[in-house]
């Protein structure tokens, strides 16, 4: 250790630091954090971890992921705040930025949780060690893409509720099928404390499976859905006409609440019931929780909407640009579909798929049709099953790159159209919303 020195946060990117930060410096497979270390402390950085030599405060390690674990492990082992895991193939996000949201609305300045989507074997330990020691709420979530890798992150997090949003087919090409998904899913549970409880999609073909794996670790196994057999379920479901939803939700014991989701789409309802069901899971305010749901804006590339310049009017830029998968991309198309005007879909590739790639892509054909899709501008080489199954059905561009999307979009928007974009996320699909003005 070079000297005493004080610290009041912690990063790993270097572009992040803000000033008292404990800059950890890994070496990575792209690049290695130590060439970064005078950035981090010209940026404000109180000290920095390293396991090389360093000029400026410091403490040096043998390994520097380790002493991030170790820095998060710390963090969760102090912390009297009552914790709660977030997984799924689709949903955890927006699910964990409702459900921080519910709780901030009554214990402001007290509720702790993942930024962005910092979910995985670095976001995760980074996330823990974030959290204020005198945090009420912590909300943590995790992500995976190969089987093992949640029971760490769990162990880690050790949460009081754990929740699955959904399951779909992301990541195939790493496992045997979509149940083996939900396996790996369902490991958020062994991390579970005692007294535990698991919460679980009803709706879900996996439901029983999921529910199985979390008997062993759970106190108690709680369902929400939007079937009436789930402990938190959907009695009545009414689009409104600004875009949100009337949701009365039924929660067990006679009890019902009636709320209004913001966001557009049934996607956004059962990630509000999940939501609702971890906030009576923890014994806080449902009614705040219900008002916070109301409020809830749109994530950038997970359903921002925003209002464009197109031409000598507006146009409506739904962005889903941020990750694809054949439910998610089901379910954006299901909001589009339900937009006034000219119906326009930019939709990148969906990767990680493996040998089910091609007809998981075509099987969206159906599914852009209902949109009303006037013109598909479909963009990536695995997008070409699609583009197959869709010739003589609607109008289609099919291009190889974002930029070239870009183009033929401007060429194609007019007032009064809607227009989603959606993909995976290496597709940079991101930078056409940022273009139009919707980042």
């Amino acid at each position: 250790m070079s000297g005493d020195f004080t610290v009041n946060g912690v990063a790993f990117d270097s572009r992040e630091v803000g000033a008292g930060d404990l800059f950890v410096a890994m070496a990575g497979e792209a690049t290695d954090g130590h060439r970064f270390v005078p950035q981090a402390l010209a940026a404000g950085a109180g000290g920095a971890i390293v396991s090389a030599p360093c000029d400026g405060p410091h403490v040096r390690v043998a390994d520097g992921f380790a002493a991030l674990q170790a820095l998060g492990t710390a963090a969760r082992k102090r912390s009297a705040a009552r914790i709660v895991g977030v997984t799924g193939s689709v949903g955890k996000t927006s699910a964990k930025e409702a459900l921080h949201a519910a709780l901030e609305r009554s214990n402001h300045g007290r509720v702790h949780r993942s930024v962005k989507s910092y979910n995985n074997h670095t976001g995760v330990p980074l996330s823990l060690a974030r959290m204020p020691r005198d945090a009420a709420f912590g909300v943590f979530e995790m992500g995976m893409n190969h089987a093992g890798e949640l029971a760490a992150l769990t162990r880690m997090v050790r949460p009081h509720v754990a929740i699955v949003t959904a399951i779909a087919p992301a990541h195939l090409e790493f496992f045997a099928d979509e149940a083996a998904i939900a396996d790996a899913k369902a490991e958020i549970f062994q991390g579970l404390e005692p007294g535990g409880v698991a919460i679980v999609p009803w709706d879900s073909p996996h439901r029983d499976r999921l529910i199985a794996a979390a008997r062993p670790h759970a106190d108690r196994i709680v369902t929400f859905g939007l079937e009436k057999g789930a402990d938190v379920h959907a009695r009545e479901v009414m689009r409104l006409g600004q875009g949100g939803t009337f949701v009365t939700a039924t929660l067990g014991g006679g009890r019902e609440l009636s709320f209004t989701v913001a966001q557009p789409g049934l996607h956004w309802v059962s990630n509000a019931l999940a939501v609702l069901a971890a906030v009576d899971a923890l014994g806080a305010d449902l009614g705040q929780a219900g008002l916070a749901l109301a409020e809830l804006g749109g994530l950038a590339g997970r359903g921002k909407r925003t209002v464009v310049s197109a031409g000598d009017g507006d146009a409506l830029l739904i962005d889903e640009s941020y990750n694809a998968n054949s439910a998610s991309m089901r379910a954006g198309l299901a909001v589009l579909a339900e937009e006034p005007g000219r119906h326009l879909a930019v939709l990148g590739e969906m990767r990680e798929l493996g040998d089910r790639s091609a007809a998981l892509h075509a099987d969206l054909a159906d599914a852009v049709v209902a949109a009303r899709v006037e013109t598909a501008l479909l963009v990536g080489e695995a997008m070409a099953p699609l583009a197959r199954a869709l010739e003589g059905r609607i109008n289609l561009v099919h291009v190889a790159d974002a930029e070239t999307a870009l183009a033929s979009l401007r060429d194609l928007l007019a007032p009064g159209d809607a227009v989603l974009v959606k993909g995976s996320n290496g597709v940079g699909l991101s930078r056409i919303v940022a273009a139009l003005g919707g980042g």
